[in-house]
């Protein structure tokens, strides 16, 4: 590591103020190593991806991430298939990534943690969707968790000001109303296993997990799912009662691997998602690290050794 981008995007979260001075802290701990650390703020939203790539042919040999899931997302879109690591400074509104990595939220602590940290080639997961509006083909990456369903329509109607200014409360008020007022709605998903064995169930809501320890209420969304693993964990939700919902997201909570009536969890390769014949799927959503994509059909698969990921050293 000797030349090295910060890509942080200068509005994000209800810190933004503070956003450049953490970020310079960070840099100024790569630079006391002997490190050149150049802090880039983001052009626009879903830029990073492009700044990353342009980072690398400019000579960069590392790009860290400072922010959250969302930064995260954005630059894994520009660096996979290179061999240019991604490293992780978290200072977002959600850090699952950062939790799962073990990083401190503190910013100092973070860039010491990225110095000895070891490059590892992972799989990253993808989504292939129809846009919304155009219905054009489409495909994003994530490293965290994609999804469709209930978890996908709380995006759609997220106040983007509401989460500025209240952080992980505005996700959380928004999922509950959606718990108490949204009608589930089913869909059909078919999905692969490592043999290719391919079986089919009617939800309410599929993840596809690549983490296993999110922090926060969550926790242990998918406690088989790993960066290291080549496949996805899916979390299959057979149901739409809403006491279900509850019991598997306490069991989440209470770290736990109780069986919860009408929820599965599988491991797979690949799945697809698509309405059920002679049904609307008009209000069902698709999203990929908390970013709303597109409506079904929708498909989710793993692309393995894609992304070099910094992985500090327990």
């Amino acid at each position: 590591m000797r030349k090295v981008v910060l890509l942080y995007n200068p509005i994000a979260g209800k810190n933004r103020n503070r956003r450049r001075a953490d970020v310079e802290a960070a840099a100024q701990v790569l630079r006391a190593a002997g490190v050149r650390a150049e802090p880039v703020a983001t052009r626009a939203p879903g830029s990073a991806g492009e700044q990353a790539r342009e980072a690398v042919a400019e000579g960069y040999d590392t790009v860290l991430a400072c922010g959250g899931d969302g930064t995260v997302h954005e630059a894994v879109q520009g660096l996979v298939g290179t061999d240019t690591p991604l490293g992780l400074i978290p200072l977002g509104t959600g850090n699952s990534l950062g939790n799962d990595l073990g990083l401190a939220r503190d910013p100092v602590r973070a860039a010491r943690a990225i110095l000895a940290s070891e490059p590892r080639r992972i799989a990253v997961g993808k989504v292939e969707y129809p846009e919304r509006g155009t219905g054009r083909e489409s495909a994003r990456y994530f490293i965290v968790i994609a999804g469709a369903g209930v978890d996908a329509r709380m995006l759609y109607q997220m106040n983007v000001a509401a989460k500025q200014r209240q952080g992980m409360a505005a996700y959380y008020g928004e999922a509950l109303h959606l718990f108490l007022t949204h009608r589930f709605q089913r869909f059909e998903v078919q999905w692969s296993d490592r043999q290719g064995e391919v079986r089919g169930v009617i939800v309410t809501q599929i993840l596809a997990v690549r983490l296993r320890q999110f922090g926060g209420i969550l926790r242990w969304l998918a406690p088989d799912a790993a960066l290291e693993s080549d496949d996805l964990q899916l979390v299959l939700f057979r149901t739409a009662s809403r006491v279900s919902y509850c019991l598997y997201l306490l069991r989440a909570l209470l770290e736990q691997r109780w069986q919860t009536p009408g929820v599965d969890l599988v491991c797979a390769r690949q799945a697809l998602c698509r309405p059920i014949a002679g049904e609307s799927a008009s209000n069902i959503y698709a999203e990929a690290d908390g970013e709303l994509l597109g409506g079904l059909p929708v498909r989710f698969s793993t692309v393995p050794e894609a992304l070099t990921l910094l992985v500090p050293k327990k």
